[in-house]
């Protein structure tokens, strides 16, 4: 007799046997059967993307309880790791102090993030919970521009959330505004710590990467117009999964699944790439020195995991060449990881012979950039600098992006600044 409910377990049977981890599953179209035919997942298809099938569509946009539920189950998980992550850390002034303040910070945006959370669950253009690989959270979201008569550049972006609280969803506005503009955006989900360690977010990025390379074509992304972008912690995780990949290409290792000369250039927004340098100041501002470590596998891990320190590895050298060109943004008045973390990255990259650019916004914290700036619509340096890369070369993109409106106001500019003085950012 047929189970009468779907485990996670189950679905990740049908994943590999729709591909051995290769395909992109769409949970919210997944049709599960059981031997005696019996539908178990009310009637929804297969949605499958991949080189050796095409992707079947769903067969029916999600009803309004749908909808409700997943935001239910969406808002039960970051709460059960939230609350894991609390019994781990235990008693703390600095961390508590912050996380009080993070309340404040995010009610003070909530006219903002009620916006977008409206056009995140609602919009049809918005594809949810597609599975890239067999582990917890190996799940991405996918903004679709709409009109998709011809192929379209694609950004993967990679959220932060100091390694704890990262998740897909955070990136729904960088989604939705670079989908207005023509351009895809895949934000990755991965595990966060508790959950996983460093090791562990690196290969889930990695993953997801090559799932998208290797499928995006079937959701109407163009494969040769791939970009990669990661915000904070994020931009640590994907400057290590690009370094990596280089450093096995150059060793011409047979385990390659992917090639960094797919990705057409890297943004790195407000990052990390030398932990060296940034434990102590972590451990000042909350992210005490014995979590971190944890996060980082150890000490003994932290050069490891830092990008800067790799590129600057004699032992690295025929890896640099394989490198797309690698763009750094930073805030000159980020208190969270400071803008020299940048600095001293692109130094190194242009030192030995990397193509990097280090591009710096006076006086912008580590939440300007990516959240205040975005809600308060208008004119964004930023965001036009990433739109003209990735438009770049193809003429119309540009011609429809000097006339495109401005973006619209999400949140009031008096709620913007009580936000940034009370930031724990």
């Amino acid at each position: 007799m047929a189970p009468s409910m779907v485990t996670l377990t189950d679905r990740r049977r049908v994943i590999s046997a729709l591909g051995g981890g290769r395909a992109l599953v769409d949970l919210d179209s997944v049709e599960l059967r059981g031997e005696n035919g019996c539908d178990w997942s009310g009637g929804k298809r297969v949605g499958v993307a991949g080189r050796n099938g095409q992707r079947s569509k769903p067969a029916r946009q999600l009803s309004f309880k749908e909808n409700i539920n997943h935001i239910a189950a969406e808002t039960y998980l970051i709460t059960r790791l939230a609350l894991t992550l609390l019994r781990y850390l235990g008693i703390g002034y600095l961390w508590i102090s912050q996380f009080l303040a993070l309340g404040c910070y995010a009610m003070l945006l909530m006219p903002g993030f009620v916006q977008v959370g409206y056009y995140y669950f609602f919009s049809k253009r918005v594809k949810r919970r597609i599975v890239y690989g067999n582990m917890p959270r190996n799940r991405m979201d996918l903004y679709l521009p709409a009109d998709l008569h011809e192929p379209k550049p694609v950004l993967i972006f990679v959220t932060g959330g100091a390694w704890i609280i990262g998740y897909k969803a955070w990136g729904a506005l960088l989604g939705l505004q670079l989908a207005e503009r023509n351009i895809m955006v895949a934000c990755i989900d991965y595990r966060n710590f508790p959950q996983g360690t460093i090791s562990d977010m690196v290969k889930d990025v990695s993953h997801g990467i090559f799932s998208i390379v290797d499928t995006i074509a079937d959701y109407g992304g163009d494969p040769k117009r791939i970009y990669l972008m990661g915000q904070s912690a994020g931009a640590h995780i994907s400057a290590c999964a690009l370094m990596d990949q280089a450093i096995r290409e150059s060793g011409k290792e047979d385990s390659v699944s992917w090639s960094v000369s797919q990705i057409k250039a890297y943004f790195g927004l407000s990052g990390g790439y030398n932990l060296l340098d940034l434990v102590c100041h972590f451990d000042q501002r909350g992210l005490y020195r014995s979590i971190f470590l944890s996060i980082m596998e150890g000490e003994e891990s932290l050069e490891k995991f830092s990008p800067e320190v790799k590129a600057n590895d004699p032992r690295n050298q025929d890896a640099i060449p394989l490198l797309p060109p690698i763009i750094l943004f930073h805030g000159t008045g980020d208190y969270s990881i400071p803008y020299d973390a940048s600095k001293k990255f692109a130094d190194s990259l242009k030192n030995v012979g990397a193509r990097a650019e280090l591009i710096l916004y006076e006086g912008k914290t580590h939440t300007d950039l990516f959240l205040q700036d975005p809600f308060r619509g208008g004119k964004d340096d930023l965001f036009d600098h990433v739109v003209s890369i990735i438009h770049s070369g193809d003429e119309e993109a540009l011609a429809q992006d000097a006339v495109a409106p401005p973006r619209r106001r999400l949140c009031p500019e008096f709620l913007l600044k009580l936000a940034t003085k009370i930031s724990p950012f």
